[in-house]
């Protein structure tokens, strides 16, 4: 089901009571102040005048009404993503673990590193297409940052995104191929709406190249992500749940003071593309 403009999770969304870590990066340092709305709730009134400027556009000019909302966010350095997405992807089952974005499994917050069962930081939107790399900006960007398997998250490597291929071990119903990851059916809406936050957040005007989706696989280092296609099917299938909405509201409350417009208004993707 699609959100409309006012959906009513937003009028009562309360995000929870979290350990701050503070939007410039390492913990110890104050907060900043969320310029846009309150730290513990945000209602529909707030959100519709986070997007005013957005309004009654379409095509083109919304994408670029959408850049300028967006584009003002404190930043988080490399080093603090890992203490962020202890936060972002908490598990709401379990407050010491977080939910891994393709395998869909539950781990101790505090096995992040470099092992092979260990967590560590998967880019969504892969850091070589457009080699930004772990730049403060692009890179650090945890709008589509997520805790990842290592073994899986090497399985995925720089491939776009595309349906098919073999089952992918430790990520039960993801699939892989030469130059594509699908990953499973309950993130399938989430990939495609980073990705698209990506392409309208960075337009090369940052000194960072400018992004762009396309409709291809094999993109390489080029700035370009894909295949568009199956992103707005993505997008349709697996509209935002709660997980992807308190998400969003904990990245723009507590680290980057920015939201993904995609999973307040998911209709915006057929919108622009």
């Amino acid at each position: 089901m699609k959100i409309s403009p006012r959906a009513p999770w937003i009028a009562g969304l309360a995000v929870a009571t979290l350990t701050l870590i503070p939007a410039t990066a390492s913990a110890g340092s104050p907060r900043t102040a969320a310029p846009h709305a309150d730290a513990a709730v945000t209602t529909g009134a707030s959100v519709d005048a986070y997007y005013a400027a957005a309004e009654g556009k379409t095509g083109a000019a919304l994408k670029t009404a959408l850049h300028d909302i967006i584009k003002t966010q404190s930043k988080v350095t490399y080093e603090g993503v890992w203490n962020a997405l202890k936060v972002t992807d908490q598990d709401p089952a379990n407050p010491n673990n977080v939910i891994l974005v393709y395998s869909g499994r539950s781990q101790s917050k505090s096995t992040n590193g470099g092992g092979v069962n260990d967590w560590n930081r998967e880019h969504v939107w892969a850091k070589s297409h457009g080699d930004f790399g772990t730049a403060t900006g692009p890179g650090t960007d945890l709008h589509h940052l997520r805790p990842e398997d290592v073994t899986v998250n090497s399985t995925r490597g720089n491939k776009d995104f595309d349906m098919g291929g073999s089952p992918v071990a430790e990520a039960p119903g993801s699939f892989t191929d030469s130059n594509s990851f699908e990953p499973r059916n309950a993130v399938k809406g989430d990939v495609a709406r980073m990705l698209l936050y990506m392409a309208v957040r960075y337009d090369g005007g940052d000194g960072f190249a400018n992004l762009e989706v396309n409709d291809k696989v094999d993109n390489g280092s080029a700035p370009a992500i894909g295949r568009i296609s199956v992103l707005k099917q993505w997008n349709q299938q697996d509209p935002p749940d709660a997980f992807e909405q308190r998400r969003n509201q904990v990245i723009f409350d507590q680290f980057q003071h920015n939201r993904n417009p995609f999973v307040d208004h998911p209709e915006w993707v057929n919108s622009i593309w």
